[in-house]
């Protein structure tokens, strides 16, 4: 998978992106990342890639010229690898493990990182295949989106995680929240790991987990069980 930042900050992806999975995925070829700054599709001395709103209101709004041709020389490059542009922004569709495992089947995915105010409008209708949010709460900007969403798909890619049955067994993999893990020691200051874990009986074992995993997600987050509540 190819992933191609668009950002007023390219700096911000230097550590996450050479760091523990994501830089293990590039070294295997599973991932390629680039990050482009914006500023360079601008030519005022001043390098502007925002400006203030139509009709009033507070803050700055990005510009459309940098967003088009920014978008539009990366999707040039990468054409043959038939991109999807993503635009985050707060109205956008909430990202979750469905939509994870979508986008992990892109061969190439345009992640275009928003500042002040948002993004032009005309830039969205005319640009973006999807808009993404991951939550109902408000960011300085997109690249911490974008960070999550690379992480999130490319732990998806064959290859990446060491034991591939790891990404089936995740939460929210099943629609349900992960069981409990436990490790040694069996006993640690007198709190102790569940019998069953430590029985060998592998059936029972995949029975415990199951009822946990159901437990555990209509404690914390029982708006997930929907058509897995008879389980």
């Amino acid at each position: 998978m190819r992933v191609d930042v668009l950002t007023i900050f390219p700096e911000m992806f230097d550590v996450p992106m050479t760091t523990s999975m994501l830089g293990i995925a590039q070294e295997k070829g599973a991932l390629e990342f680039h990050a482009h700054d914006l500023r360079t599709w601008t030519y005022d001395f001043h390098r502007t890639v925002d400006d203030a709103p139509y009709g009033g209101g507070q803050g700055m709004v990005m510009k459309p010229a940098p967003l088009f041709e920014g978008v539009e020389a990366i999707k040039e490059e990468v054409e043959h690898l038939k991109p999807k542009v993503i635009f985050f922004t707060p109205t956008g569709q909430t990202f979750n493990q469905k939509v994870a495992e979508e986008l992990a089947l892109c061969d190439s995915l345009i992640m275009v990182c928003g500042r002040y105010e948002g993004f032009d409008q005309r830039a969205v209708d005319e640009l973006a295949d999807i808009e993404l949010s991951i939550g109902d709460y408000v960011l300085t900007g997109g690249e911490l989106p974008a960070m999550v969403v690379i992480d999130a798909l490319t732990r998806l890619q064959p290859g990446v995680l060491g034991d591939e049955m790891s990404a089936v067994d995740e939460s929210f993999s099943s629609g349900l929240l992960e069981y409990p893990h436990y490790t040694r020691p069996a006993n640690f200051r007198g709190l102790t790991v569940p019998d069953i874990l430590l029985s060998g009986n592998h059936g029972a074992i995949d029975t415990w987990r199951a009822e946990q995993a159901v437990k555990r997600t209509r404690e914390r987050r029982p708006d997930l069980l929907g058509d897995n509540d008879e389980q």
